[in-house]
C-alpha cells in the first residue's frame, strides 16, 4: 500500500464537493425523526432498506456561475454502505463500506482512502454519522415550495460546519432533490430520477478490491 506525503495528502485528498455528496448521503442513511419540519423524512425512511437512483450533479460558486456538473448512479445499502459512481465529467466511484470511504478515479486506475471521520471532518455528515438526534445539530424546518414539491430545510447548530444550509426536496418518489449551501457562497445541487426504492443489491457494489492494480493511496 503506498502512503502519500502529508502536503502531497492535503493538494489530493477527497475534495470538499466529494465531501458534499457524501453529507447528502449520509443524511438519508442516518437521519431520525423527531425534530419540527422531519416527519415527512420520518415516513420516507421508514422501512427503507435499499436505494438506487440516478442522479445529477451541479456544482456553482458564489456569483452563480456554474463550477461542475456531473452525472451517475446512486445506490444505498443500510446501515451505512453506498456506492456513488460518476460516468460525468470522468469515471469516479465514491464507495463506503461502513468503516473507510474510497475514492476510485477508473481513468487514472488509482484508489484514494480515508476513515470515514477524516474524510468527513468539517461537514455535517461527520455529526450524523454517530446516530445522534437530528434536533441535536441541526435545525430543522418546513420552507414554501414554489415547484410543488415539500420542502424542508436543515441548518447545523455549529458555527464550524463547511455547509451552513441544506434543503430537501420531497415529490412523489420520495427525496428528489438536495440542496447544499457552503460557507464560501457556493453551491451543490442534486437531482435524483429513476429512483427505486429497496431493490435487491448485489453486496460487491460496496466493496473496493484492494489487488486489483493501480495506485491504493491512503490519507490517514
Amino acid at each position: 500500500m503506498r502512503h502519500l506525503h502529508p502536503r502531497t495528502a492535503a493538494r489530493r485528498g477527497l475534495s470538499a464537493p466529494i465531501a458534499y455528496v457524501l453529507t447528502a448521503i449520509l443524511i438519508l442513511i442516518w437521519l431520525p425523526a423527531g425534530a419540527e419540519g422531519t416527519q415527512r423524512l420520518d415516513a420516507y425512511l421508514k422501512g427503507l432498506t435499499s436505494l438506487e437512483a440516478d442522479f445529477a450533479q451541479f456544482t456553482f460558486n458564489a456569483d452563480r456561475t456554474r463550477m461542475m456538473e456531473g452525472r451517475g448512479t446512486f445506490y444505498l445499502q443500510r446501515p451505512g454502505r453506498f456506492r456513488w459512481q460518476y460516468e460525468t465529467p470522468g469515471k469516479q466511484v465514491i464507495i463506503a463500506d461502513g468503516k473507510r470511504v474510497y475514492l476510485h478515479d477508473l481513468e487514472l486506475d488509482q484508489v484514494s482512502h480515508q476513515s470515514e471521520e477524516k474524510a468527513l471532518r468539517g461537514t455535517p455528515a461527520l455529526l450524523l454519522a454517530n446516530n445522534d438526534p437530528i434536533d441535536r445539530h441541526f435545525t430543522a424546518k418546513p420552507i414554501d415550495s414554489t415547484d410543488g414539491r415539500e420542502w424542508v430545510e436543515l441548518t447545523p447548530k455549529a458555527a464550524d460546519t463547511d455547509v451552513i444550509r441544506i434543503e430537501l426536496g420531497f415529490g412523489d418518489t420520495g427525496i428528489e432533490s438536495m440542496i447544499m449551501e457552503d460557507s464560501f457562497g457556493q453551491t451543490t445541487r442534486l437531482n435524483f430520477t429513476e429512483i427505486k426504492r429497496n431493490p435487491a443489491l448485489d453486496a460487491a457494489l460496496f466493496t473496493v478490491d484492494e489487488k486489483a492494480g493501480g495506485d491504493f493511496l491512503s490519507f490517514d
